[in-house]
């Protein structure tokens, strides 16, 4: 009792916590990470049924791990969605069940095989042909089968012209299209998720985010990654001025050659299309130093992307990611 009458008599502001809000500031880091936690939120509050777009790469890994830090200690409330086009790295594929079993998350496949079976999609055929186009028929199919009114993704305006015309909140009409002239504003961290019957959003949640910021995030943070992101030996072929791992996919030209190489790949895509670069890169802190000095994005290896100046819109427009 005499304890408390001693403290009730000091001055009130003795009482006060030892710090001042007015000075307090967080790392550029740590608010990129609240802002994607509360569009993801936003995302679950908005939509019926939500689901992440996963494809195995650094961003959609991610965005992952943002989800989870979202609702922990709860389990990710949506599913999510590969859709393997039958066409992508092992290490991807490998590094895609052992996480969802980590998360216990629930995972949904789309097969663009099956759409190829359903004669809903024609394969491309020729030296340089590939199936990445042909992923936005199985795409849309997935989302309408289960409903989907609500699909985020990891991609960010930085990594392409179209993607940083992107809001948050991507409206996509009836037929699963993208009108970047057709969009809603978005003022004040206010997102309008309405839409028609049939309609749904593509949302992006670390779009403001770098590749730099990525790969600083995933050092704070200890994220795993597939092993296709750092220096490995790995045999490849050289078309275009662009590196690309030799497989089964792949038909080689007359004059190409099979060389063994010390690469990385920046982004994770088909093995067809995803450009490999040079480097000795073996850890997070190299990958960090690298990307610092480079002067290409990381998606100037990707080989989908060389087809059309408009490549990567003209897709959208279509419905692809």
């Amino acid at each position: 009792m005499k304890m408390l009458t001693i403290l009730l008599k000091k001055p009130l502001n003795l009482l006060k916590p030892d710090y001042d809000m007015k000075n307090y500031v967080i790392d550029h880091l740590r608010e990129l990470e609240s802002e994607a936690i509360f569009v993801i939120r936003e995302i679950v509050s908005q939509f019926e049924n939500p689901a992440l777009l996963f494809s195995g790469g650094k961003d959609s890994i991610l965005l992952t791990h943002l989800s989870k830090k979202a609702f922990y200690p709860a389990k990710i409330p949506f599913p999510l969605i590969h859709i393997d086009t039958g066409h992508n790295f092992p290490e991807t594929i490998i590094f895609r069940d052992d996480l969802v079993k980590k998360l216990n998350a629930k995972l949904i496949v789309g097969l663009v095989q099956d759409s190829i079976n359903k004669g809903l999609v024609k394969e491309e055929i020729g030296a340089d042909a590939s199936r990445n186009s042909l992923q936005i028929v199985t795409l849309l199919n997935t989302l309408e089968e289960y409903k989907i009114d609500g699909a985020m993704g990891g991609a960010r305006r930085d990594e392409e012209k179209a993607r940083a015309k992107e809001r948050f909140f991507s409206h996509r009409d009836e037929f699963g299209q993208w009108d970047p002239k057709n969009q809603r504003p978005e003022l004040w961290n206010l997102f309008n998720g309405r839409k028609n019957f049939g309609e749904h959003f593509r949302i992006f949640p670390i779009s403001n985010w770098t590749e730099m910021d990525v790969w600083e995030y995933i050092k704070l943070e200890n994220i795993e990654l597939p092993s296709l992101y750092f220096a490995h030996k790995r045999k490849c072929i050289i078309r275009d001025k662009t590196i690309l791992a030799s497989s089964e996919y792949i038909k080689r030209k007359s004059h190409e050659e099979i060389k063994e190489m010390i690469v990385r790949f920046r982004t994770c895509g088909d093995m067809p299309i995803t450009g490999a670069v040079e480097s000795n890169a073996k850890n997070i802190d190299d990958i960090i130093n690298e990307v610092a000095v480079s002067r290409t994005t990381e998606r100037g290896g990707r080989a989908d992307d060389k087809r059309a100046e408009t490549a990567m819109e003209d897709r959208k427009k279509q419905g692809y990611f």
